[in-house]
């Protein structure tokens, strides 16, 4: 491969065409299902789906097809079915259902209106994770604009990511003797801890999520007349939380819901924090004074990777502070959302927090907690030293540096399941969403040197897959 030829192939399909199309494609409001119960009718999925396959014919790789999967019922799928011209296959996955609108975006910016400033393309989606459909077509097409062979390509780019995946293992199921058994697994959804050289993404958090209930009265009541009388809803959903979480320090109490972790885990966190330092903290854009929960680098990074943490995401029957009345309220619900470490089982997690907070109810108050969603986490296999020496062969030729590790706190349910269905198969886990980049939140942006570079990467790791399959094929007996 000449590696500079590949960089500049990326570039130009970048500039000439990919950035133009993810711009319409933030345009697009193409929310999840679980924030547009009516996305089949209001037509924005489609719109998404037809702007990829569009440009997707006119950049096909040889005479492999996009086609459009539609199961009754669910969200459509993409699938691009390449032949190989070696041994081993790969799987390619990405995802491209948006998460909503979120308020606090920056004057001149906004979810549906992409922009470009400096090196970065704001709008929703672009690269959480709209982009993979065409960084992957790229990275291949860069290798047939010089001869190279690859692998038997899949390639599957959801619709329901955000919503959980819920539509997807009906797919898997139904495309599985399509897709076969992967040796390598590319996913392009995650993070990076910074735009100077390849992360690679060593797991996942996985989620507990639902609602909480309180309810003391069937009325509102003055609340001069009941304070002291009636308890306060509010004052036991506070009660309730704190058998999960220590509120002076954010611990999660119970030990169902923590891990061990693992050695060469806690190594590696040592090592990107090494690499990172203070920019550990400064991704995020704390308000005032405010501190982060620790000063230790390390830990941070095991805090919001392999460490459980609650989150408050959202609140009921509370009126808003304009129309709040000097009222004892009747009830309050909580939206709650537990990042669970990468080897605890969500499912029994999810049991686990009902029983936590409806066991007992303080005053006899009712208490409900309706689970909503989970999501299992992901510990990536160890990596083999083909795989080893490419990743950090391909960020030395893109960026100057080797390639680096790290756990990300959010979570990929597709990994989870790949990782069971695959037990065998190697896992490059990657993405472009670095400091400030804000997935699903405001000023969301795709950082395009990054993007450009990635793209490059992975074509050449393909490229060593296919070398290593070659090899591996010479080295066999007869």
């Amino acid at each position: 491969m000449n590696v500079d030829r590949t960089i500049r192939f990326a570039d130009e399909i970048w500039n000439d065409s990919i950035v133009d199309a993810l711009t319409e494609y933030i345009r697009i409001p193409n929310k999840s299902p679980l924030f547009d119960v009516d996305w089949e009718q209001n037509g924005y999925m489609e719109d998404a789906v037809r702007l990829m396959s569009d440009w997707y014919a006119a950049h096909a790789i040889g005479e492999a097809n996009l086609e459009v999967i539609r199961l009754p019922g669910r969200t459509p799928l993409l699938f691009v079915d390449v032949p190989g011209t070696g041994e081993g296959s790969i799987l390619f996955y990405g995802h491209l259902d948006k998460q909503p609108e979120m308020t606090g975006w920056h004057e001149g910016l906004g979810p549906w209106k992409p922009v470009i400033e400096g090196d970065k393309l704001y709008g929703r989606g672009g690269a959480d994770d709209g982009y993979a459909l065409f960084s992957t077509v790229a990275a291949v097409l860069a290798l047939r604009d010089q001869g190279l062979g690859h692998a038997g390509l899949k390639i599957i780019i959801e619709a329901s990511e955000e919503s959980h995946s819920v539509d997807l293992p009906a797919y898997i199921e139904a495309l599985a003797g399509r897709i076969g058994q992967p040796d390598l697994v590319v996913c392009l959804d995650s993070g990076c801890g910074n735009y100077d050289q390849l992360w690679l993404t060593t797991s996942l958090r996985g989620l507990a999520g639902g609602r909480l209930s309180v309810e003391v009265l069937t009325e509102g009541v003055h609340s001069g007349d009941a304070g002291g009388v009636v308890p306060s809803s509010f004052r036991i959903c506070r009660q309730l939380l704190e058998r999960l979480e220590d509120a002076g320090t954010g611990a999660i109490r119970p030990a169902e819901f923590n891990c061990e972790i693992p050695a060469l885990r806690i190594e590696q966190a040592a090592r990107a924090a090494d690499i990172l330092g203070p920019d550990t903290f400064r991704r995020f854009s704390f308000a005032g004074a405010t501190r982060a929960m620790g000063e230790d680098t390390a830990e941070a990074i095991l805090n919001r990777t392999w460490r459980p943490a609650l989150e408050v995401t959202g609140a009921g029957a509370l009126p808003a502070i304009e129309s709040a009345g000097n009222v004892l309220r009747p009830a309050t619900m909580l939206k709650l959302s537990l990042r669970l470490p990468p080897l605890v089982d969500d499912r029994k997690a999810s049991a686990c927090l009902k029983s936590l907070l409806e066991s007992d109810p303080p005053e006899g108050a009712t208490v409900r907690f309706e689970p909503d969603h989970s999501a299992a986490g992901w510990n990536a296999p160890a990596m083999e030293p083909w795989l080893d020496a490419a990743v950090n062969a391909a960020s030395e030729a893109c960026f100057g540096r080797e390639a680096a590790n790290l756990g990300e706190g959010g979570s990929i349910p597709f990994m989870a399941m790949l990782g069971r269905q695959y037990p065998d198969a190697q896992f490059l886990v990657t993405g472009v969403l670095g400091p400030k980049s804000n997935a699903h939140g405001p000023n969301e942006f795709l950082h395009l040197p990054m993007a450009r570079r990635l793209t490059a990467c992975v074509a050449q790791v393909v490229h060593a897959h296919h070398v290593y399959h070659e090899r591996a094929a010479q080295a066999r007996p007869g």
